[in-house]
């Protein structure tokens, strides 16, 4: 087990660093060439997009990952049952997009709806490929499909963004993504024949009904934002609040995601193996893990938020909420490990309480807050998630996963954080490029001389334990 989930962990860092870099070069090349608000209207009808996929991927990772069935056999029904949802979800958009986009404050961005709608079932299909990869920690497979298709993807996006496609450009782009995945995921070898096994889909059922709700609760906790803003304010109101989110995602996809994706089916196999004593331990070396490399990432983001401007002087004002959403992803980090070994452990239910009692509270203080604008929607999103922290600790001392608090790495992760402010407190302000990359090597460097020493036992016996 070691040997594989090691080389999973570092194959599912590189597959994310291939497809979330090209993101980047998609997010800096939509900053350049479009307005706000043609920015915002694409990061609505992603949101919309988003939450569809959610809904027709039935918690798929779960259900291939968890089951003791044929995993081909399970693969294939679940394959079925997805791709028909993909298909009448997509149906469904496409008629209703009008509507939806006046909802959202956006009318004109209907037809991008619709465009958007058709990835559905493709999502769908590789989506299930990819389940099935995951379940064996087989990530160097997931190469092709998942950063194969972003890059093609991404390379479509920013060349018709040149030429003067507009918001367009990013739908045909995701349409190509979209199309691509799980082509090169039979390609890759996942070949999943649809297929239907009524004790393998009466399993997936009584999974969904608790992981089904749980995954659309998680993929609106990240998109009601967005779609908030375009309802009060409109599209341009999200175009700077989309720009600083998509930053801040970042170290939050390649780490804190990575390292979730490694936990779930490590977790899922101690407890089929009766070791579910050792789930604590595994937790903590995640967590910290977690708290410390995504800590230094989002430190030196916020510190060099400043320099969003080379993007458009118009962004200035998106500087101030990356800094906010720094915080956010963090918190939204170590959440998300926490959760992989709540719901390996069979303790869906309160996963979802606990997803649920995040969108109540979040809906809830947006209501009162989206009208001041997109800085009190990100403090929102700070506060409410760092409420949930200690929420989530109660939940795994109750159930017997919470480990003692690692105030080792707190204090360092702090310690170093309050170094970087001072390095960077007497470095001149830079908005070139060449000066930003330099001022944030130094500051990464300046965070990972004071962390990596006092946490090397830890972040070692990650491996170890792994």
């Amino acid at each position: 087990m070691t040997d594989v989930a090691v080389r999973g962990s570092l194959w599912l860092f590189a597959v994310n660093l291939v497809s979330k870099s090209s993101q980047i070069v998609v997010t800096l090349a939509l900053a350049l060439f479009l307005t706000e608000k043609d920015l915002g209207a694409v990061a609505l009808v992603v949101s919309v997009v988003n939450i569809g996929q959610v809904i027709q991927a039935m918690g798929v990772y779960d259900i291939v990952s968890r089951t003791a069935r044929d995993p081909l056999r399970t693969a294939g029904t679940v394959l079925t049952m997805s791709v028909a949802a993909g298909t009448v979800l997509a149906a469904t958009i496409a008629i209703t997009a009008d509507p939806i986009a006046r909802a959202l404050g956006a009318p004109d961005a209907a037809g991008m709806l619709r465009l958007a709608a058709l990835t559905l079932p493709f999502t769908a299909a590789g989506g299930v490929q990819m389940a099935l990869m995951h379940r064996d920690l087989d990530f160097r497979r997931r190469m092709l499909p998942d950063a194969g298709g972003m890059l093609i993807g991404a390379a479509v996006t920013v060349t018709l963004a040149a030429q003067g496609n507009g918001p367009t450009a990013l739908v045909i782009g995701l349409l190509c993504t979209a199309v691509a995945q799980p082509v090169l995921a039979a390609v890759a070898g996942a070949r999943i024949r649809p297929t239907w096994d009524e004790e393998a889909a009466k399993e997936a059922a009584k999974w969904l009904a608790v992981v089904g709700p749980g995954a659309l609760i998680a993929v609106m906790l990240i998109n009601v934002d967005y779609l908030a803003l375009g309802h009060v304010l409109g599209p341009e109101a999200v175009g700077g609040y989309s720009l600083a989110f998509r930053i801040a995602w970042v170290p939050y996809i390649m780490i804190a995601v990575v390292l979730g994706g490694v936990l779930f089916p490590i977790c899922a196999e101690l407890v089929r193996n009766g070791q579910s004593d050792q789930l604590p331990d595994t937790l903590r070396r995640f967590t910290i893990a977690t708290l410390v490399v995504t800590g230094g990432l989002y430190v030196t983001v916020a510190l060099s938020a400043h320099g969003i401007v080379i993007l458009g002087d118009q962004w200035r004002d998106a500087a101030g909420l990356l800094v906010l959403l720094c915080g956010y992803g963090l918190g939204l980090g170590l959440l998300h490990v926490s959760y992989q070994v709540i719901r390996a452990a069979g303790h869906a239910r309160q996963y979802l309480a606990l997803e649920a009692t995040h969108l109540v509270a979040l809906l809830t203080a947006l209501a009162f807050t989206t009208e001041r604008g997109p800085a009190a929607v990100a403090i929102t999103q700070l506060a409410v998630v760092w409420l949930l922290v200690p929420l989530t600790w109660l939940v795994l001392k109750r159930n017997g996963l919470a480990f003692p608090l690692p105030l080792r790495a707190l204090t360092t992760v702090a310690g170093a954080a309050i170094a970087c402010a001072a390095v960077d407190a007497v470095l001149p302000d830079s908005t070139t490029l060449p000066g930003l990359i330099a001022t944030a090597l130094l500051l990464l460097g300046t965070y990972c001389a004071i962390t990596l020493p006092l946490n090397r036992t830890v972040l070692i016996g990650l491996k170890e334990r792994a």
